[in-house]
């Protein structure tokens, strides 16, 4: 891993460019006291009155009205070419807990790209937030307590085999991989229990779940290796 540009011991709220829900973005902004923008994502804070503590990227994006009110002791460039800033960022923030929005909504590419740099970082605890879901990758066991009917999609970015309790469609037994089997549009019975034999596979949850996947994912006790 990369020194840390931002080593911090409380959560991060990191901002990416794919422009949300405003509102979203104001409610999150009074939960988080650490704020990291990659790239553009500093206009969309700028744009909700917030300025970010850290601005991470290539900087290709951002605006120069944006970088130009940033202290520049707050920008760090990035400009290799080989990575998203998402990337970028994520190896660049130590803390028990990434938070990103701004990154599932927009462009596909560049929401499939954030899902790949997802599945490189398993031993990292990390979520996604859209408008309607949260995305993250899976430790090697995670308890959350769901309501029954409540929807579970999970999504292999490599081959992988698990267990579970508590999924109306359990996937004991089954290799899911990308080119195969996938396992979205399940849902909980009740609590649920999923141990992955190992890394890649992503659990995508409804907005609603944010704040019990976030304490299943620190709390947990155990994560991968890191890549």
């Amino acid at each position: 891993m990369n020194h840390p540009i931002v080593l911090s011991q409380e959560p991060v709220l990191l901002v990416g460019g794919a422009h949300g829900d405003n509102a979203q973005l104001s409610a999150l902004l009074t939960e988080f006291d650490v704020v990291v923008a990659a790239d553009s994502g500093a206009d969309w804070l700028r744009a909700v009155g917030r300025l970010p503590d850290v601005l991470i990227g290539d900087l290709d994006s951002v605006s120069e009205a944006t970088r130009a009110a940033i202290p520049p002791e707050r920008v760090h460039p990035i400009t290799e070419q080989n990575s998203t800033d998402f990337d970028k960022a994520i190896r660049s923030i130590q803390a028990p807990l990434i938070l990103g929005i701004g990154f599932l909504g927009g462009q596909v590419d560049h929401m499939l790209a954030a899902m790949t740099v997802l599945s490189r970082y398993p031993d990292r605890a990390i979520i996604l937030v859209g408008d309607e879901d949260v995305v993250a990758h899976l430790p090697p066991h995670i308890d959350l307590p769901l309501a029954a009917g409540t929807r579970v999609s999970l999504y292999p970015m490599r081959p992988v085999r698990g267990a579970s309790l508590g999924l109306h469609w359990p996937i004991d037994g089954l290799e899911m991989s990308p080119g195969g089997r996938v396992g979205t549009s399940n849902r909980a019975d009740g609590p649920v229990s999923i141990k992955p034999e190992g890394p890649g596979l992503l659990i995508i949850l409804p907005l609603s779940e944010r704040n019990g996947l976030e304490r299943a994912l620190v709390q947990g006790d155990g994560s991968w290796p890191a890549l």
